[in-house]
């Protein structure tokens, strides 16, 4: 890589003061009917070479100061209060023109959706080239040459052949390198990531840990790290701060906060992360239970090669992708099987199929003896129902909540008449504990949490016998994941539900299921009682997921 140019960060560590200092800082949204205080009072110093963790609830203003530090609130919110300084000057003063040169030169961003953060007309490479040729007095070829060394060192392998790719043709951890390369790209003092792992499998949100806590003690950056992932946080941060409502209730070193904390908010948050090692049963199935749902075999193959007309007319050779090679489980009638592994394991396609979106290309998935693609789709979607894992592109944005859940009531003839439709739609709602004015409401009245239950309210609106729970929590902050997984457990109780529950949240996993199956390239190498399975994993691929799961207490 070529010679760096430009050493802030060095200077900074060398000077021993704070690369970024956030003093008192106010953030206002105003209003038609008043005004709303998005951060309030803030204060804190990042060190060079320090990763400062920011943790809270959303609408805890965590975002908001990493916006407002880097100067990307959007109208209407503005500084109202307060001051940001970068390496000792003041910033958030600064004239548009002049804070954009800062953007990428000096404070570097690393965003939670990599998909929206990489354009995806160009090339890798072309994006990374753009940005440090346009900080950096080098040439298109020194700057190839330092894009090439950027991504070695954030882990993309074979980075010569890799910097021509476009971002389609990465997965989600491969991009979120890049994109941690591309914030990297001109030497800045300060990088700050915002969720920059919640979508992503536990192993790979390994291995970006360790990419950005090596990339700042080599390069001596200042690193801002927000998200609610508290075990994230201990096994990266130096300090953490906790926010709540906009405002710090609490800061410390990490280890001190975690295990001593003293605000009720932190507790509570803490009590909230469900743990892989010291887990709390919240639900047990009788071990006499018959099974209800039983997958013999399951198979799904994609032919990816040729053109779309080659594959429908099945001409010429296929280059065939085993998704789900050959899987059989069973679920026991009440109990709740957790199915695990990395993006690209098959979870999600051997869920689909389950529900009957997809056809197996060969195997049966059984319901109560019965196989789910002999039954009328109108019996399989009174009888499977699916939770996804985002509650906000799962609920249609133009229908009121009472349509949501009333229309497979009505699709399936379960009730009659507008006032027992109602009626039905008024208890779905009460049984999630959410209010039945709520059913006059658009989904963009609603927090995420709130649009989780009214997901799982229309699942149960069919009276379901067996429910896919696709990362239902992942897009949830800890406390309201910790709420959706108590009552998903209050309603398997109250219904006797049977649950298929998919997610990379290993606690979650030991937290809620009786047994659980490990998928690996589409094939199930280790299945068994949750509790046998993660203490004593016979399987190479079982154990190195779960030495991979960020624990609070690991922390010092």
């Amino acid at each position: 890589m070529v010679e760096t140019l430009v050493k802030p960060a060095a200077e900074a560590a060398a000077t021993k003061r704070p690369v970024v200092s956030v003093r008192n800082l106010t953030v206002d949204f105003p209003l038609r009917r008043g005004n709303f205080r998005a951060v309030e009072d803030v204060s804190f110093d990042i060190m060079p070479g320090e990763v400062l963790g920011v943790v809270g609830e959303s609408g805890a203003g965590k975002s908001m100061t990493g916006s407002a530090i880097i100067g990307l609130i959007e109208p209407p919110g503005r500084i109202t209060g307060g001051e940001v300084l970068l390496d000792g000057r003041r910033i958030d003063n600064l004239p548009p023109e002049e804070m954009q040169k800062l953007r990428g030169k000096r404070i570097g961003m690393v965003f939670q959706d990599p998909l929206t953060s990489l354009n995806p007309l160009y090339r890798i490479g072309d994006q990374i080239v753009e940005t440090i040729r346009r900080h950096l007095p080098v040439s298109e070829a020194e700057a190839r040459e330092r894009a090439i060394g950027l991504l070695r060192e954030a882990g993309i392998p074979s980075p010569e052949d890799r910097i021509d790719s476009y971002p389609h043709q990465f997965s989600g951890g491969m991009r979120q390198r890049v994109v941690i390369a591309l914030a990297l790209a001109a030497e800045p003092e300060l990088i700050i990531a915002d969720e920059p792992t919640s979508a992503l499998d536990v192993s790979v949100q390994a291995q970006i840990i360790k990419v950005l806590k090596r990339l700042c003690e080599s390069r001596g950056a200042a690193v801002m790290l927000i998200t609610h992932d508290m075990g994230v946080i201990a096994e990266t941060a130096d300090r953490m701060i906790v926010m709540n409502k906009g405002r710090i209730v609490e800061t410390g070193k990490v280890g001190d906060i975690i295990k001593r904390p003293k605000q009720d908010y932190t507790i509570r948050l803490i009590k909230a992360i469900p743990s892989i090692t010291d887990p709390i049963r919240v639900h047990a199935a009788p071990a006499e239970q018959k099974a209800l749902v039983e997958v013999k075999h399951l198979v799904r193959d994609f032919d990816l090669s040729g053109s779309l007309l080659d594959r429908l007319f099945r001409r010429g050779g296929g280059k065939i992708v085993h998704a789900v090679d050959d899987v059989s489980f069973s679920i026991r009638k009440g109990s709740t099987y957790g199915l695990v592994g990395e993006s690209g394991s098959g979870k999600s396609t051997c869920a689909r199929m389950m529900v009957g979106l997809i056809p197996p290309t060969s195997g049966e998935v059984l319901l109560d003896g019965k196989d789910i693609w002999q039954a009328g789709a109108a019996e399989r979607r009174r009888k499977v129902q699916m939770i996804f894992q985002d509650p906000y592109a799962s609920l249609n944005p133009r229908w009121r909540v009472g349509d949501i859940i009333a229309e497979p009531i009505k699709a399936l003839g379960l009730a009659s008449g507008r006032s027992e439709i109602e009626g039905r739609v008024a208890d779905l709602l009460e049984r999630v504990r959410l209010d039945a004015a709520a059913m006059r409401k658009f989904p963009h009245e609603f927090s995420g949490g709130q649009r989780q239950r009214i997901a799982i309210a229309r699942a149960l609106s069919s009276q379901p016998e067996f429910i896919v729970c696709d990362e239902p929590t992942s897009a949830l902050d800890v406390s309201v994941q910790a709420q959706v997984l108590d009552l998903m457990k209050r309603l398997q109780d109250e219904f006797g539900l049977t649950y298929l529950l998919i997610s990379h949240n290993l606690a979650v996993v030991r937290t809620m299921a009786d047994d659980v199956g490990v998928l690996n390239k589409g094939r199930l190498v280790e299945q068994g009682p949750v509790d046998q399975v993660f203490d004593a994993p016979k399987d190479e691929y079982t154990r190195m997921l779960l030495s991979s799961v960020p624990d609070i207490s690991k922390v010092d």
